[in-house]
């Protein structure tokens, strides 16, 4: 008898947020220890030419997966774009309001009538007002400079006096290296609820294939292997590219490695109704949306 032909995977697109960085640990190594393979995967990642495109890329049906984040979708959502979360890279909030280590601004309070730095106005806006609102502050009494990204130069240059958006596992370490160690306000304790950092995304349409079940599957399997095997994931995430072996990523990665979402698929319901709320309540969403028109755990019903 004749063997039959093998099966051949099938294929994934997947948009991550940023260029390759040690957030996207567990799809690196699923990638190269063979989880998506053995899930009968072939997934493509790629790093987005700009870090706004992904979600959009997916709602036009050009990739099947976005790494985005939970409070963007909400408002992606409410304006129109056919997303749905179907899992969760990073389960912790990473953002940051951050200052130099020995800057006189020791609480939020002090930041009464100084500049503070953002790149992304919306969300950023709503996580800083409520910070400075639980010391007393309102927005109008600071100065906001869109510093476009460049958090960090921006910081350390004197431009402004903190800036929100910094991620602590990331600019934090990279800051301590250069010099001018940072000192952060986190968001989760500082009045806005917890929230996913790092979310997956997938067009709304297509959040029932098989693939994806299987894609978030592998993820895990993955995550759970790197929490096992951490210094060898290490090698393994650093053998992908010269650009990642660094000391920068490395400290980066020891900060990240706990943050990983152990079950991707589980999806916390009240997480994403509390942060609705606190949307409508900062103006940015008018109403707070059923939950299953834009999250969804792929795995629930298998």
């Amino acid at each position: 008898m004749a063997a039959l032909p093998a099966r051949a995977a099938d294929k994934l697109t997947v948009l991550l947020d940023w260029y390759v960085n040690p957030d996207h640990g567990p799809l690196v190594v699923a990638k190269e220890k063979g989880f998506f393979a053995a899930e009968d995967l072939e997934v493509e990642l790629i790093a987005p030419s700009d870090p706004n495109d992904p979600p959009k890329l997916v709602a036009a049906g050009q990739a099947d997966i976005a790494v985005s984040y939970q409070p963007q979708l909400h408002l992606q959502v409410a304006a129109g774009l056919p997303l749905v979360r179907i899992g969760t890279l990073v389960d912790t909030p990473l953002n940051t309001l951050l200052v130099l280590e020995d800057s006189p601004v020791q609480s939020i309070a002090d930041l009464k009538g100084r500049k503070v730095g953002f790149s992304v106005a919306g969300v950023e806006d709503a996580l800083l007002g409520a910070m400075l609102a639980k010391h007393g502050l309102g927005l109008d009494d600071v100065e906001l400079v869109n510093v476009n990204f460049s958090l960090s130069p921006s910081l350390i240059s004197g431009q402004v006096d903190a800036v929100i958006g910094a991620y602590r596992n990331v600019e934090m370490p990279q800051m301590a290296l250069l010099g001018h160690p940072g000192r952060g306000f986190y968001p989760e304790e500082e009045g806005v609820p917890a929230y996913d950092e790092l979310i997956y995304v997938a067009h709304a349409d297509g959040q029932a294939r098989p693939e994806l079940s299987r894609f978030l599957h592998a993820v895990e399997a993955a995550t759970h292997w790197i929490l096992n095997h951490p210094e060898e994931a290490w090698d393994v995430f650093r053998s992908t590219d010269p650009a990642l072996d660094d000391e920068a990523n490395q400290k980066a990665w020891q900060a990240t490695l706990t943050r990983f979402a152990h079950s991707p698929a589980a999806l916390d319901h009240g997480r994403y109704r509390d942060f609705a709320a606190f949307l409508k309540e900062r103006g940015l969403l008018d109403e707070v949306p059923a939950l299953d028109g834009y999250a969804v755990d792929p795995n629930a019903d298998q």
